[in-house]
C-alpha cells in the first residue's frame, strides 16, 4: 500500500496545451543563429552542426546544419561544401568585397545544386532541417539558404499485397510522398493535373497531397476537400487513416465514404473520372473522393479485361456480397422461425444432421461465426507462411472436430463456409469489414423475429445506404439516384470501352466527354 501512496501518484502532471511557437526572425550575428539552432536540436546526436570560414583568414563564417541520416551527404560535400571552398580561394581578400558580394556568389554561382531557397524565419529552417533539408548561414545576413538535400531511407515500389491482380500494373505506392505523386505524374501528362501540399499536424508536419485534373473535377469538391483537411486540429499523422477519419461526412456508420488503394493506376483512374486523390507521406494507401458503393466493388482489372468476362465477374461479385451479408442470419430465421418454408426432404435432411446437436440454430452459428473471425484475425497478424496454414488447417479441424463432438451440424459448418468464401470475394477490405458488421446485427435479428427480422434488417441497411453521402455525392449512385447512362459502368455490367464515351455524371465532371463519338466505331 506505501507504493500507491507515492507523492508522483498523487500529483499528476498538468497538462500541456502545446500551442506552435512563434515565428522568430534569422539574425544577423550568426552567433545568436548557432546558439538558437544548438539549443532546440540539443540531445539530438543525429544533428549535424558544422561551421566554417569562407574568403581566407577576413572571410566570413558559415554555419551548415542537417540530420544524419535524412540528408545526402556525398550532395553536401561535392556540390555545396567543396565550392564553398573552392570560393575561398578565388574571392578577394579586401573584406569588405567578400561582405558585399560573397552572398550573391554562393547563391548564383557557387552552390550546384538544381533545388535551393531562402528563408527568413527559424521556425521554417527547423522545419527543413526535419524534413531531411540542409540549413546554411552567412554572418552578416538575416537570411537561410535552405538546400534540397533529402534522402531518407525508403522502400522500392513493389506489387500490393493487399490487391493483387491477374492482368493490370505491378507497382504499387510506398511510403513517400514525392514518390507516389510521381507514380500518378507518370500516369497524367496534362497541364491541368494540379498537385497541392499542404502541411498537417502541429507537431508531425506532415505532408499531404492534394491531386486532381483542373478542368474535370468539381471544383466545389475540391474546395471542400481543401477547407476539411485544413481545419484538421491534431498533434500528429501517422497514416492516411487519420485523414479519412477526420474528414469523411458521418462517423457511425460500418461503410467507408472515402476509398482506400495501393495502386496508381487505381487512383489515375479515378481523377480521370473527375475524382480526387489524397496522397499522405509515410502511407502506402491513397484515398479517393468522392466514392459510391459502385465503386468499392469494383477492381481495376475491370477495365482491363473484356466486357463479357467482367459482367460476369461483377455479378458474382454482387452475389457473394448478398450471400455475405445475409447467409447466416437466413440460416438461423428458416431454422428456427421458419422451417415451414424450406421443402420436405431437404427439411428432413437438415433434421438428421443436428440430431443430437445440444444448442439452438442461433447459438450454433454465433459459435461459428466467431471462430472464423478469430481464424481470420489469427492469419493477418501472423506471418504468411504460418498464416494461411493457419487459415487452412484450423478451418478444417475445428470444423471436422466441432462435427464430430455434436457441437454443430455439418450443414452449418457449409453455410459458415460459404459465407467466408463469399466475403473473399469482395474487392474492398473496408467494405468487406462493414458487411461481417450488417451480417451480425441481421443475425441477432434473425435470432429474435426470424425472417421478418432479416427482412427488416436489409431494408434499414438499404435505407441507410441511400441516406448515405460521399462529399455530396449519393453513395447509391447511379441507382439511387437512377442515372441510365451511367448504368454501362455499374456494379451489375460494364459495357465495352466503346460504348462508355462519357464521364460518371454522379461525380458532377465540368468535361464530361471522355471519348470522341467517332472511337471505333468501325
Amino acid at each position: 500500500m506505501a507504493f500507491f501512496n507515492n507523492k508522483r501518484f498523487k500529483s499528476p502532471k498538468p497538462l500541456v496545451d502545446y500551442k506552435p511557437e512563434t515565428k522568430t526572425d534569422i539574425s544577423e550575428k550568426i552567433d545568436d543563429n548557432i546558439i538558437k539552432i544548438k539549443e532546440t536540436f540539443k540531445d539530438s546526436d543525429d544533428v549535424v552542426f558544422r561551421e566554417f570560414v569562407v574568403g581566407g583568414e577576413n572571410g566570413r563564417r558559415m554555419f551548415l546544419s542537417y540530420i544524419d541520416g535524412m540528408s545526402d551527404k556525398a550532395l553536401l560535400d561535392d556540390f555545396v561544401l567543396m565550392p564553398l571552398m573552392l570560393t575561398s580561394r578565388e574571392v578577394k581578400p579586401d573584406y569588405e568585397e567578400i561582405k558585399n558580394n560573397l552572398v550573391n556568389i554562393t547563391k548564383n554561382s557557387t552552390l550546384a545544386v538544381t533545388d535551393f531557397k531562402e528563408v527568413e524565419k527559424l521556425e521554417e529552417v527547423y522545419l527543413s532541417i526535419l524534413s531531411g533539408e540542409a540549413a546554411l548561414f552567412i554572418d552578416e545576413y538575416n537570411k537561410a539558404i535552405i538546400v534540397a538535400t533529402r534522402l531518407w531511407p525508403a522502400r522500392n515500389t513493389s506489387e500490393p499485397s493487399a490487391e493483387t491482380v491477374i492482368r493490370g500494373p505491378r507497382d504499387g505506392f510506398v511510403e513517400t510522398l514525392r514518390f507516389n505523386t510521381a507514380l500518378i505524374r507518370r500516369r497524367i501528362r496534362d497541364t491541368k493535373f494540379k498537385v497541392k501540399q499542404l502541411q498537417v499536424g502541429q507537431r508531425s508536419k506532415t505532408d499531404v497531397a492534394i491531386m486532381y485534373i483542373d478542368d474535370i473535377a468539381d471544383k466545389r469538391i475540391v474546395e471542400e476537400v481543401e477547407k476539411r483537411i485544413k481545419k484538421i486540429d491534431i498533434d500528429a499523422i501517422i497514416d492516411s487513416g487519420y485523414i479519412q477519419q477526420l474528414i469523411e461526412d458521418r462517423q457511425f456508420t460500418p461503410f467507408p465514404q472515402i476509398q482506400t488503394t495501393e495502386r496508381p493506376d487505381v487512383v489515375a483512374g479515378a481523377i480521370y473520372e473527375g475524382r480526387i486523390g489524397i496522397i499522405v507521406d509515410n502511407s502506402p494507401f491513397a484515398l479517393i473522393i468522392p466514392v459510391t458503393l459502385n465503386a468499392f466493388l469494383q477492381s481495376s482489372e475491370d477495365y482491363y479485361s473484356r466486357s463479357s468476362i467482367t459482367t460476369f465477374v461483377r455479378f458474382l461479385r454482387l452475389l457473394s456480397g448478398a450471400i455475405a451479408i445475409i447467409a447466416p442470419a437466413t440460416y438461423i430465421g428458416l431454422i428456427s422461425f421458419n422451417p415451414g418454408v424450406i421443402p420436405t426432404k431437404l427439411l428432413l435432411s437438415i433434421a438428421a444432421t443436428r440430431e443430437g446437436v445440444p444448442f439452438p440454430a442461433y447459438v450454433e452459428a454465433f459459435v461459428m461465426e466467431f471462430t472464423i473471425e478469430f481464424l481470420r484475425e489469427a492469419g493477418v497478424r501472423l506471418p504468411r507462411p504460418i498464416g494461411s496454414t493457419i487459415g487452412i488447417v484450423g478451418g478444417l479441424v475445428i470444423g471436422q472436430a466441432a462435427v464430430q463432438a455434436g457441437i454443430v451440424s455439418p450443414i452449418m459448418v457449409i453455410v459458415v463456409a460459404v459465407t467466408a468464401i463469399a466475403s473473399f470475394a469482395i474487392p474492398n477490405y473496408e467494405l468487406a469489414a462493414g458487411f461481417r458488421l450488417i451480417r451480425f446485427l441481421l443475425m441477432i435479428l434473425a435470432s429474435i423475429y426470424g425472417l421478418y427480422g432479416v427482412m427488416l434488417g436489409i431494408i434499414a441497411t438499404l435505407i441507410h445506404l441511400i441516406n448515405l453521402k460521399s462529399f455530396g455525392t449519393p453513395f447509391m449512385a447511379p441507382l439511387a439516384p437512377f442515372e441510365i447512362s451511367d448504368i454501362k459502368d455499374s456494379v451489375f455490367v460494364r459495357t465495352s470501352w466503346k460504348y462508355m464515351k462519357n464521364r460518371p455524371k454522379h461525380y458532377d465532371p465540368q468535361d464530361e466527354i471522355r471519348q470522341g463519338s467517332d472511337n471505333n466505331d468501325a
